[in-house]
This record gives C-alpha cells, sequence and structure tokens, in this order.
C-alpha cells in the first residue's frame, strides 16, 4: 500500500456517515415543514360580489337571468331575492323552464323557488345575500346564503 493510495473506509464508518448524514437531511425536512407551517396552503379565492343594477331598473314580477354570474334576480311585490343557478348536484349550470329551474347535465328538477322536486339533488338551490351598495345599486353576495324566503326591500 502506497502513500498515495486512499485510506480504505471501513463498513463501520461507512455506516456512521450514512446514518448522520440521514439524521442532517431529516432535521431538515422538519425545520423546513416548520417555517412553512404558518403560511397557508390554500388561498381564499376571490369574493363573489356583483352589482347587478339600479331597483328601479327591475320591475314588479320580473325575472333577470344573470347567466356569467350564474344567479337569477326576481322582483316581488315584497321585494327582491336571488337564487343561484348552480345545482347542488355536481354544480352544473341549470336553466330556467317553465316549471322552475332544470339540470341540463344530470335530470335535476327545481321549482320557482329553488325547491327539488325531482332528481339526484341533495339539497334546494341557495337563495343568495342582497344588499345595496353606497351608490344605490343592487349587490349580491355569492359566498353568502340566506334563509328560503328572504326578500330585500328597497
Amino acid at each position: 500500500m502506497s502513500r498515495l493510495d486512499p485510506p480504505r473506509v471501513s463498513r463501520r464508518s461507512l455506516l456512521s456517515l450514512a446514518s448522520m448524514g440521514s439524521f442532517f437531511a431529516a432535521m431538515g425536512a422538519a425545520i423546513a415543514g416548520i417555517l412553512r407551517l404558518p403560511n397557508p396552503a390554500v388561498l381564499p379565492g376571490p369574493a363573489r360580489r356583483f352589482k347587478l343594477g339600479s331597483p328601479d331598473e327591475f320591475s314588479v314580477g320580473s325575472e333577470t337571468v344573470f347567466a356569467e354570474q350564474s344567479l337569477v334576480l326576481f322582483r316581488e311585490n315584497e321585494g327582491f331575492y336571488a337564487v343561484s343557478a348552480i345545482c347542488t348536484h355536481l354544480g352544473c349550470t341549470v336553466t330556467r323552464s317553465k316549471d322552475g329551474f332544470a339540470c341540463p347535465c344530470h335530470g335535476s328538477k327545481f321549482d320557482n323557488a329553488g325547491k327539488v322536486v325531482a332528481g339526484p339533488a341533495p339539497r334546494p338551490l341557495p337563495w343568495l345575500e342582497l344588499a345595496r351598495g353606497a351608490d344605490g345599486q343592487l349587490i349580491v353576495n355569492a359566498d353568502n346564503e340566506v334563509p328560503e324566503g328572504t326578500r330585500y326591500r328597497v
């Protein structure tokens, strides 16, 4: 054996080095996880608040479909109410029918108030919160549901 040959590493030394490397790798991963913990894993989506227009634009007895916002606005003598046009079964967009709403995907049917009449939908279409903005326009908050029958009076 010459002076220029690398020294032999024993099996015990190799296992010691491997275990030390594993230990420090595990500690590094644990510290990275601890430092990441305060940050949210899922960020909230944008608020779904939409201006619908001035209350004077909607006549009593009217219904207005807002396809882009997936809702239908109704005006009656008692006030306004908004019903979501998203099926509670699998999230398809329902369409208006003569008897209420119909889901083209899986056949759920709802009456004019959004109650389930037929199909696999587990619950009625949600009624959405209405309010009036500082500029006098109606605003719907599609993230907040209100009890069925709730009317917004102007």
